[in-house]
């Protein structure tokens, strides 16, 4: 390989540049293309590329911890099939989370390796959630499962295209597993294009300028990634910081951060035990949360790759709901996660109340109505995170209906979507009235919502931050707790945090209420 000292830097800027525009342009193809307006409309979709060996290189638009996904996805595929039986040509699916599927069974990752001079260079790789993929209820996220079996369709890191020719027969299983079978199938199509996409801009790039020149470029670039990184940690208060908080269901999590010139440590020990419920996270997804923390504090910026999070490291114990084992479900993994994110984020924000805001409703909320069209019959499943209030700062009011940090770059979907497609009128989506998340600056708003299916449906829902509320800051109000009800057309109020088939009628009202974000300062100050 070229030394790094030969290396015009001019060359190597383009280079890494050209393979950031490769993972966007990979984001673009899958939000054009896709069938489902989860991914074209709300954008749940991550898009990314690694080296050879898995190391994120770069990655598109899209909610930062599907961005985390992608890289160990890869990583996995690789340990799966060994690196010696990859070839040009093949491309690899896999949404378990004991497969590299890292989140839960909704979340599909489709990942290409690109060769380049007869030799494997980089990986293209997206993730998806994917409306509907099997299991016990309509989109797929049922809230009384045991084992991860019961949630629908496992695909363990499997070819979908072997040596390029395609694999019929997981197309064929993929579609038999899904109530939408024309959504997922256009669904995977889009992912397949998206890494096509990127892998010829990547042989164009490799042709340019040679494959000994655009290895040493990422060598380059994963120094750059260490350097910011190290940068930023030595800005950071030395210690150790601990925080132990109750949530909605009464247990108790606890960690510990401790911050020295050359390392983030997580510490996650010592919490409870993995779940026979689908509140579960994979070491993976514990370590993605910790990730998102490390680089807000010590990078805030879009640059991101392998060499950023190389002064961080995470201890999980297994058998925890942190670092799941065996059969456990995941589900509603993201709730789990974004808790822990909000966790993390709370103990660095006590010992750095001025410069960290105060909590926000951390939660994705996430809401699933699924039924047949009222006026065409065609079956269909709505997949909708809601927004919410973000914590204020020591210099401003909190912000308004925002979608939660964890879930990123997303967007709601349109009233109108919803109405047509799916023959949900929408009775209102407004800022609520509550005053909760006072002080010195106040919290941001949430929302209030109403759903009014016209036709017969089936609700799921998972909304955490429903009984704990919202957290202040230095003296800062507490921001109030999420909420779904549902009104049934004679008047009866049907409370909500976790559920699923929940059958609605014509006439009923769904009735979000997201928090407003945590005050910050006391107002007697």
């Amino acid at each position: 390989m070229m030394e790094r000292e030969e290396i015009d830097p001019i060359t190597a800027s383009v280079i890494q540049a050209s393979l950031t525009a490769a993972a966007d342009e990979m984001f673009a193809v899958l939000q054009r293309t896709a069938m489902s307006p989860i991914i074209y409309e709300v954008l749940d979709v991550g898009t990314g590329i690694t080296d050879a060996r898995g190391e994120l290189v770069s990655s598109g638009a899209g909610i930062p911890t599907f961005v985390g996904v992608l890289d160990k996805a890869v990583k996995r595929i690789i340990e799966l099939t060994g690196f010696e039986n990859i070839r040009d040509g093949d491309m690899f699916v896999t949404n378990d989370p004991y497969f590299g599927g890292v989140t839960h069974l909704n979340d599909v990752v489709i990942a290409q390796p690109v060769f380049a001079d007869g030799e494997l260079f980089a990986w293209t790789a997206s993730i998806a959630h994917w409306n509907d993929i099997g299991g016990k209820t309509p989109g797929s996220m049922a809230v009384d499962v045991t084992e991860i079996y019961q949630e629908g369709l496992r695909l363990p890191a499997v070819r979908l295209f072997d040596g390029g020719e395609e694999v019929r027969s997981v197309f064929e299983i993929i579609a038999a597993n899904s109530r939408l079978p024309d959504f997922v199938r256009g669904d995977l199509w889009a992912q397949v294009a998206a890494s096509r996409k990127a892998e010829a801009r990547i042989r164009q790039l490799v042709e340019s300028y040679g494959l000994d020149t655009c290895r040493a470029a990422l060598v380059d670039l994963f120094k750059e990634g260490e350097r910011r990184g190290l940068s930023g940690l030595s800005t950071l208060p030395e210690g150790s910081y601990s925080i132990e908080e109750e949530q909605d269901d009464g247990a108790v999590w606890k960690a510990t951060i401790t911050v020295t010139p050359e390392q983030f440590l997580v510490d996650l020990r010592g919490n409870p035990a993995q779940r026979a419920a689908p509140y579960n996270t994979s070491r993976d997804g514990a370590i993605i949360s910790a990730q998102m923390i490390f680089k807000a504090l010590a990078d805030p910026t879009l640059f991101a790759n392998a060499g950023s999070f190389r002064p961080l490291e995470v201890i999980t114990e297994p058998g925890t709901i942190f670092h799941a084992e065996g059969d456990a479900p995941h589900g509603y993994y993201f709730e789990t996660r974004i808790r822990l994110y909000d966790m993390l984020w709370r103990c660095m924000a006590k010992a750095l109340p001025e410069r960290l805001p105060a909590g926000h409703f951390a939660s994705i909320c996430g809401t699933v109505i699924a039924g047949n069209h009222p006026d065409t019959g065609r079956r269909f499943t709505m997949v909708e995170p809601q927004m919410g209030g973000w914590g204020a700062t020591a210099e401003r009011d909190g912000l308004d209906a925002m979608y939660s940090c964890s879930h990123g770059e997303t967007y709601n979907c349109p009233v109108e979507i919803c109405e047509a497609r799916y023959g949900i009128d929408v009775g209102y989506k407004k800022l609520n009235d509550s005053d909760t998340g006072g002080g010195r600056h106040s919290g941001g708003r949430g929302l209030s919502v109403s759903y009014r299916p016209r036709g017969r449906t089936v609700l799921s829902a998972g909304y955490s931050r429903n009984r704990v509320p919202v957290w202040g800051s230095n003296g800062g109000a507490s921001g109030g707790t999420n909420g779904l009800s549902v009104v049934r057309a004679g008047g009866r109020r049907e409370d909500y945090a976790f559920a699923s088939g929940v059958e609605i009628s014509p006439g009923d009202e769904i009735i979000v209420q997201t928090a407003n974000g945590g005050g910050w300062g006391s107002t007697s100050n």
